[in-house]
C-alpha cells in the first residue's frame, strides 16, 4: 500500500509525523499493511524510506473495553520481557495521545518468520526443523517462567496466588452470562474442577496464549524467532501455560475445532513436550492433566461466547457465512474432553 492509501485505523499522514519524531531513523515516507484485523488488535507493519521495517499495534476499532486492550499495559510487558532471554519484538515506542490516529498505539522492530498456526502451515517448515523448533518453543518458556518478577519490573502486574482459583470463577461467570443452551458437562467440569485445585508452587509470569499460533520460527534454523500477542500476560500459576499448549498440543481427534501445526508429522508427542519442560524448570509436572483439562474448560467457554454473539447478530456481515455447527460441537468436544481428562 502506499503512503495515502485509506487503511482503517490510523491516519498515515500524522502516523508519519509522530514516527518521524519520536522513532530514532524512522524516515518516510512510510509504507502501511495491515496484518491482523477484526476483534484482536490491530497490527500494522511499515516500511520506512531506507526499507526499515516496524510494526504498529493499536486496539479495534469501534467500542472496546480499555483494560482488555491496554496498550500501555502490553508495551511494558514486552519491554520488561526483552531484558530476559525470551525473544520478542524490540520495543520502540508508545503513544498515549489519541488524537494521533484516535487510539493508543506502540511501536517496534519487525520480526521475519512464519506463524505456524495449522497442520497446512508445517509444510512452511522442513520436518528435521520441527523437532528443533518445538524444543526451543519450550525452552523459551522455561526461560520466561525463570524471571525474576521484579528484577523485570512485572512484580506488581498481578495477584501473585490464587491464580487458578480466580480463573475458575471467571470462567465460569462467563459461562453464565453466554451459554446458548445447558450442558451439564460444562457446569461438572467447574465442578471438578474447583474442588481439585493443585496447591500453586510459586508464580511467574504466564503468557496466557502460548502456542506456535503466537510466535514467529524462522524456517532456514528453526529457531524460534519471536515471541507474539502478549495481550493475556499476567502472574500466576506457570503449570497454566504448560496446560494451555498441550490443548493445542494434543487435543484428540474428536476436537477437530482445533488447528495446529503439531497434528503434522516429526513434532514431538506432548508427553515429551512435558518431560523437556520438567526438565528445564525442575517443576512437579504430576498434575498436568488438570492443567490441560482447565485450558479445555477456558477454550469451551470460549467457542460458546462466540457461538453466541454470532446468534445475536453482534459478528458483522460475515455471520450467514459460518458454521455455526463448529462452535456448538467444539464446546461439547472440549467440554467432554476435559472431564475425560479429569475422572
Amino acid at each position: 500500500m502506499g503512503t495515502h492509501d485509506e487503511i482503517p485505523g490510523i491516519d498515515p499522514v500524522a502516523l508519519g509525523n509522530w514516527l518521524t519524531e519520536h522513532i530514532d531513523g524512522a524516515v518516510g515516507p512510510f509504507e502501511y499493511r495491515q496484518l491482523t484485523g477484526g476483534r484482536s488488535n490491530l497490527t500494522y507493519r511499515i516500511r520506512a524510506a531506507d526499507g526499515r521495517q516496524l510494526v504498529v499495534r493499536r486496539p479495534p476499532l469501534g467500542k472496546v473495553l480499555a483494560t482488555a486492550h491496554d496498550m500501555a499495559r502490553e508495551h511494558r510487558i514486552i519491554t520488561a520481557i526483552a531484558q530476559t532471554p525470551v525473544p520478542v519484538p524490540t520495543p520502540l515506542g508508545l503513544c498515549n495521545d489519541e488524537t494521533v490516529i484516535g487510539a493508543p498505539f506502540y511501536v517496534m522492530d519487525f520480526v521475519d518468520g512464519v506463524v505456524l498456526d495449522s497442520p497446512a502451515a508445517a509444510d512452511r517448515l522442513a520436518e528435521p526443523l520441527r523437532r528443533l523448533a518445538s524444543d526451543h518453543l519450550i525452552d523459551i518458556l522455561a526461560d520466561l517462567h525463570a524471571a525474576d518478577l521484579d528484577e523485570i519490573g512485572l512484580g506488581d502486574l498481578a495477584r501473585r496466588d490464587g491464580y487458578i482459583e480466580r480463573q475458575i470463577k471467571r470462567w465460569s461467570a462467563q459461562w453464565d452470562r453466554s451459554h446458548t443452551r445447558e450442558l451439564p458437562e460444562i457446569e461438572e467440569v467447574a465442578r471438578r474442577l474447583a474442588a481439585n485445585v493443585p496447591t500453586q508452587i510459586g508464580v511467574a509470569v504466564a503468557h496466557g496464549d502460548y502456542r506456535f499460533g503466537n510466535c514467529l520460527v524462522d524456517t532456514a534454523t528453526g529457531r524460534v524467532a519471536a515471541i507474539l500477542d502478549w495481550e493475556l500476560c499476567t502472574l500466576g500459576d506457570p503449570l497454566a501455560d504448560l496446560g494451555y499448549l498441550g490443548v493445542y498440543w494434543a487435543p484428540p481427534e474428536s476436537v477437530d475445532a482445533i488447528s495446529d501445526p503439531t497434528r503434522a508429522s516429526g513434532f514431538p508427542t506432548f508427553d515429551e513436550v512435558v518431560e523437556r519442560y520438567a526438565v528445564k524448570t525442575g517443576r512437579d509436572v504430576s498434575r498436568i492433566d488438570y492443567y490441560v483439562a482447565f485450558s479445555a474448560f477456558r477454550l469451551a467457554v470460549i467457542s460458546e461466547g462466540v457461538l453466541a454473539r454470532y446468534l445475536h447478530g453482534v459478528m458483522g456481515s460475515d455471520a450467514d457465512s459460518v458454521d455455526l455447527a463448529q462452535f456448538r460441537e467444539g464446546t461439547e468436544a472440549l467440554a467432554e474432553w476435559a472431564l475425560d481428562l479429569l475422572s
